[in-house]
Parts: structure tokens; sequence; C-alpha cells
């Protein structure tokens, strides 16, 4: 389908640069706001290193379903200005609850049927929309239930274990090398900071270091869809017990895809950090596709306040 030009006005009065996916026939759609996940993430999911080209294929398929999409390029990516460094976490929530509101607003879009899928970061994020019912439905991919240093301490304790044996035997000193970065941080107070010699995003990692999602997850009330590949090095498929754990009653419906990657793409081998690269040739899992449409579909459809039965910012009432 065509994307449409869409420009998000921020807050602070950044126009925050994006696409709409409209699929065909007359209007007003139900819609899906998508957000990606950390770094200088342009509408598709991409940065100049890594390219997952997410925003494509998830537009395509809800299209196809019916269902319009928004994305956006994120501060100092793609169109939009800034300095991606300098945003914080809180920020880019901020951002996401704005581009949620527009997309609501669209004359082209049903103001009560609009959801959220957010990936990685991106589903932090849209546990936030969800527990302040910015949104009629949400959907995680690959998110987690932890403070965000809980999941940077697992993070890397699993790509360690994926390396290769001698870089595995200096998990001692590289831990203690970690801990010490993970102390400087915590000590800045500017939003960007030299860490290590680079220049590092200090105020986005405080933030985030801080978040605990479940506190998020325990207001949810609107439908959730979590879903979390088993071969997942970045965030711990095990979350998805304590996403249902925590949520109120039957709010998240959880699904751990057997082979799914942090990529979206599935790895029937032994699968690390450096499959990445062979990974990211390959379309996203199709199956995921369509479990993620399907889920979506009838919780749109229906009229508001009849959902189908299955986080928020620092400023959360």
């Amino acid at each position: 389908m065509p994307d449409t030009a869409m420009t998000v006005t921020a807050n602070d009065g950044t126009d925050l640069a994006g696409s709409l996916t409209l699929p065909s026939g007359p209007g007003p759609h139900p819609a899906v706001l998508l957000l990606h996940g950390s770094g200088p993430l342009d509408r598709e999911g991409n940065s100049k290193k890594l390219k997952t080209n997410l925003g494509g294929p998830v537009a395509e398929a809800l299209a196809a379903a019916g269902i319009a999409t928004l994305r956006y390029d994120r501060r100092g990516t793609g169109a939009t200005p800034g300095d991606w460094r300098a945003w914080g976490f809180t920020d880019n929530c901020d951002d996401a609850i704005a581009a949620a509101r527009a997309l609501a607003a669209h004359p082209a879009v049903r103001s009560d049927a609009v959801a959220v899928i957010g990936h990685s970061e991106g589903a932090l994020h849209a546990m936030a929309l969800a527990a302040r019912r910015e949104v009629r439905a949400a959907v995680l991919l690959a998110g987690y239930a932890r403070t965000g240093e809980e999941a940077v301490r697992w993070q890397a304790r699993s790509l360690l274990s994926g390396m290769p044996a001698p870089v595995r035997l200096l998990r001692r000193p590289l831990g203690a090398l970690g801990e010490r970065a993970l102390a400087r941080i915590r000590r800045t107070r500017t939003d960007v900071a030299r860490i290590a010699g680079m220049p590092l995003n200090a105020r986005w990692m405080r933030e985030n270091l801080a978040h605990d999602t479940r506190d998020d997850l325990a207001a949810i009330e609107v439908p959730v869809l979590a879903v979390t590949g088993a071969k997942d090095v970045q965030v711990d498929p095990g979350d998805l017990d304590e996403m249902r754990r925590v949520a109120p009653g039957g709010a998240v419906e959880t699904h751990r895809v057997p082979d799914l990657t942090h990529l979206l793409r599935r790895d029937p081998g032994r699968h690390t950090v450096r499959s990445y690269g062979r990974l990211l040739s390959r379309p996203v899992d199709p199956d995921l596709l369509t479990l993620v449409t399907g889920w979506l579909t009838p919780r749109l459809d229906a009229p508001a306040g009849h959902e189908e039965p299955a986080d928020a910012c620092a400023d959360r009432p």
C-alpha cells in the first residue's frame, strides 16, 4: 500500500516526520502506532549500522487486514531534526503519546480504534500507552518485566555466553568494567556524557536503568499481546510469565515463539548475536505477522467498550 507523509508535532514543537499507511477502501480505519527499539532508528526501524526493516512488513500486513499504520523517525534520524543522544527515555515516551494522539485525530482513522505495537524499547513505551489508556490495545514484541538495570545485566550475561571461549574466559574483568561503567552513568548529570571515551546518551541510560516496567503492567486495563522469541538473547523470554503475573487478571496474552529471535526472524540453529547479519537478510517472520494481525483485528473491530477479554511516563496519573 502507498504511504502518506504524516508529521506529528511533539510537545516541544518539534515535527516528527513519519509515514501513514492506509488500507484500500473507504475509511475511517482502525490504526496502529508502530514503535521501534532503542538508538537512532528511523521510521522503518533502521540505523546506519543495523537495518531491521521492520516498518514496511508490519504496515503491509496490517493494511491487508484493514488496519492503518503510523511510524515515525526518531529525533535526529531520517527527516526528524534533533540529537537522539540528548533525548531521554521519558522523552521518547512523550513523543509516542503525541504520535498516538495525532493518529487518533487523523480524519482517515477511527479515533476509538487505535492500538500500539512496540518492539524492544518500543514495547516499554507501548506498556506506558496501554497503562494510560491512550490506546485500545497493545502488542509487546520482545519486551521485559523488570527494571532497566536488571534487563541490562541479563542481556550482558546472555550476550557473553554466546561469545567465543577466549572471550568468555574474560567474564570477571569484563564484568568489573561493566560495573564501573554503570556506576559512572549513574553519577552523570548531563544529557550526553563520555564514558570510556565515547559520547553516550547518558540521560536516556539513567532513566532507562531506573524504569520498572512492572509499574505500567500493573496499571494496564486494555488487552495486551506479549510475544518474545524463545531464542531472544537481548531480553529474557521468561519475563512473559512475570507479565502475566503482574498485569490485572487476564489482561496479557503471552506467546513464547520457538526459534524466534530478537530481530523477529527465526533461527533454527545455535543462535547468538553474531547471527544477526545473516538473519537480517531474511524477511520478518510471517507467522508472527499473522499472529499479531489476527489478534488485533477483532479487538479493533469491536465497538468501544466491548473489547475482547484478554505503561506510562513519569507523569502518569
